[in-house]
């Protein structure tokens, strides 16, 4: 079953919830639409399904309500920042901007964090350079859940990959993926349903094949993109290396299995070579490469011409990266937010906490 709730109601509850827990009016403002904009766009694994989480991550003390984010390193086209615990849903955002900035200034920017958290869907903060006539690129490491190619160790996270590119009259190309074969999200959300998962999604605590979605809680583990060797996991595994080296390891995060786990029961990791969870930022001004006009005038031809592909049997056509988040935008936006009973529960217990209601 669920329940359809209206974007202002979810915003208005989001914001004060996170209020509620410390965030200034201008920090509550970001993490509240950063999160759901997840919901808008149909990701309902990382939008309002995740505040409960948040909520006990600020009260396991993991979670600074009122960082002092910075940047600690810099040249002119590059930065480190420090999000000082922060929630990642606001150090994003900042340090999405500051590559925007460098972008401005040197053509290209790009920023390596530190000491953050999650930080919900990759694509908002890729997103954010569209504005500026520019291609935007996020990606983050996160809790270690995936076994890599041949292992049965929990190594990497689901480290998503997102990049916004924009074009003229067609909408902006916005590609945003796990390098998992499904985001842990997912098979939260059928833990919810108690369905299982298709196969290929996990495997249990030998390696073996599983549609358990609850195979986590019994030391099993996701695949990376691929699923097994002869479907290409090592691929999957190799992107999300990239994403965890790129996001930790350059920053000065914690990375591979030391990542901090999101659950706040879990226990983070002795020995963490790194501060908190990494993101990694990119910004390239078009205009960089070629005349943005001119540049965004192909991609519309680009776009066009693979929208014209001949779909296969079945299919009625062929998609763009972005156009399901698109189009369920442009119905949830008009029709409202459905969000399952479940969470619906979770979101009032949060509620209770702060005298706030849903």
């Amino acid at each position: 079953m669920e329940k359809i709730f209206s974007y202002s109601q979810l915003l208005s509850f989001t914001y004060n919830i996170f209020k509620a827990i410390g965030c200034s009016d201008i920090d509550a403002t970001t993490a509240t639409k950063a999160l759901l904009a997840a919901d808008v766009r149909g990701i309902d694994s990382h939008g309002v399904a995740r505040l409960s989480g948040y909520v006990r991550l600020w009260e396991a003390k993991r979670i600074n309500a009122k960082p002092e984010i910075k940047i600690v390193h810099e040249t002119p086209s590059t930065a480190v920042v420090d999000g000082d615990s922060g929630l990642g849903l606001v150090v994003a955002p900042y340090a999405m901007q500051v590559a925007i900035d460098k972008a401005k200034n040197a053509g290209t920017g790009w920023v390596s964090v530190r000491n953050s958290n999650h930080f919900g869907i990759a694509g908002y903060h890729a997103m954010m350079a569209l504005d500026h006539d520019m291609i935007g690129m996020a990606m983050t490491n996160a809790s270690a859940l995936v076994a890599p190619t041949f292992s049965i160790e929990k190594m990497l996270g689901t480290n998503p990959i997102a990049v916004a590119i924009p074009a003229n009259e067609q909408p902006a190309f916005v590609a945003d993926f796990a390098t998992t074969t499904a985001a842990n999200g997912k098979l939260e959300i059928l833990q919810r349903k108690n369905a299982d998962t298709p196969l290929g999604w996990v495997q249990d605590k030998d390696g073996n094949a599983s549609v358990n979605a609850n195979e986590l809680k019994h030391g099993g583990a996701l695949l990376p993109l691929g699923s097994d060797r002869e479907h290409g996991s090592h691929k999957g595994y190799a992107l999300g290396s990239i994403v965890d080296i790129f996001s930790a390891v350059l920053s000065g995060a914690s990375y591979g299995p030391w990542a901090p786990p999101f659950p706040a029961y879990i226990a983070m990791p002795e020995n963490q070579p790194g501060k908190g969870l990494g993101h990694f930022f990119g910004a390239m001004r078009l205009d960089a490469f070629r005349p943005a006009d001119e540049f965004k005038q192909h991609m519309d031809n680009w776009i066009q011409r693979f929208r014209k592909a001949k779909p296969a049997t079945g299919h009625d056509k062929v998609l763009i990266p972005g156009d399901p988040e698109r189009e369920m935008e442009a119905i949830r936006v008009k029709e409202g937010i459905p969000i399952i009973e479940s969470v619906v529960a979770d979101l009032k217990k949060v509620g209770e906490k702060f005298n706030i209601a849903l």
